[in-house]
């Protein structure tokens, strides 16, 4: 009898095309065997519904089909949950269907939940993937995230959310997570329906959990103009106003919480500015172009006064 953890990979999908099959595959090719992968139908009408049912038949003991009653497309918050009610692993791991996890991303992540039982969750860089296309000029182009400190810790909260909020290139679906951190946070908001779904459910875990940070990467993010991230960016007056409505979300939901971490606060205080007064915003932009200016000034002006024994 096999008594490794059982993990649940949940993928939602709404016209993906045959996006679809290469992240499935990604899945059945993982050197770790112990898992199931729930196909979840947010109410497609290309051909991956045909392809989500054909792989359910192919491999009937490792990855079922859900839909909505009445095949309805009622969003990512509210299919995510879906296929979260229908889980049946303890720990959780998301994957769009358009993008591809690498081979050993389920054994490795594991182990290090494993050997940190107090970690909600494991994330690691994420690959920006142009070369998928194999045109020439997208060859080069692919590239791995950064982080702006010392990876491979185990992160207290909330101190993460600060730095989520000045770059927010995280979110839930390169983690691994554990069903019952999931089950507490009450799953994703479904008043999310569209974008910044994945911040919400990321902010309810790291602003409470202790989270773990590593610098590995394990997940390949496809980079298509038809992808739901590329359409928002597209929309800038929209996406903005998306955005707007999760930083309320989250201040709301840190006030419930009782949350009053200084430098997060201060950090959404800074996101929010551009909304609330956008003239202050403006004069605060300037003045840091010009203290920079002003130092770039001193710098050179000291590289050329001093003597040279000074400036070593």
């Amino acid at each position: 009898m096999n008594q490794k953890p059982l993990i649940s990979g949940i993928m939602i999908f709404f016209n993906p095309g045959k996006f679809i099959e290469e992240a499935i595959a990604s899945v059945v090719d993982q050197t770790y065997d112990n898992w199931e992968l729930l196909l979840v139908d947010d109410g497609s009408s290309d051909e991956s519904t045909a392809i989500a049912l054909e792989y359910a038949q192919k491999y009937p003991d490792k990855i079922r089909y859900l839909e909505h009653e009445g095949h309805q497309n009622r969003g990512m918050s509210a299919t995510r949950n879906l296929g979260i009610r229908n889980a049946q692993g303890e720990y959780l791991a998301f994957l769009d269907s358009d993008d591809v996890w690498f081979p050993r991303k389920l054994e490795e992540q594991l182990a290090i939940l494993e050997a940190h039982p107090s970690a909600a969750l494991v994330f690691g860089p994420v690959q920006w993937w142009y070369s998928w296309t194999g045109e020439p000029e997208d060859l080069q182009r692919d590239f791995v995230t950064t982080f702006s400190f010392q990876p491979d810790i185990l992160m207290q909260p909330p101190k993460f959310m600060a730095r989520l909020l000045k770059k927010p290139t995280v979110t839930i679906v390169n983690s691994l997570v554990r069903r019952q951190v999931l089950d507490d946070a009450g799953g994703f908001e479904e008043s999310f329906h569209g974008m910044f779904e994945d911040q919400a459910i990321f902010a309810k875990i790291c602003l409470n959990k202790p989270i773990f940070i590593a610098s590995a990467c394990w997940y390949k993010w496809r980079q298509h103009p038809s992808s739901c991230c590329a359409v928002a960016a597209a929309g800038k007056e929209k996406h903005d106003q998306e955005r707007l409505v999760f930083f309320e979300w989250l201040e709301e939901y840190m006030a419930q919480q009782g949350i009053k971490d200084g430098e997060v606060r201060r950090a959404l205080g800074e996101r929010l500015l551009p909304y609330r007064n956008p003239f202050l915003n403006r004069m605060l932009g300037r003045t840091r172009r010009l203290m920079y200016y002003l130092q770039e000034l001193w710098k050179w002006t000291l590289r050329w006064t001093l003597p040279v024994f000074v400036r070593d």
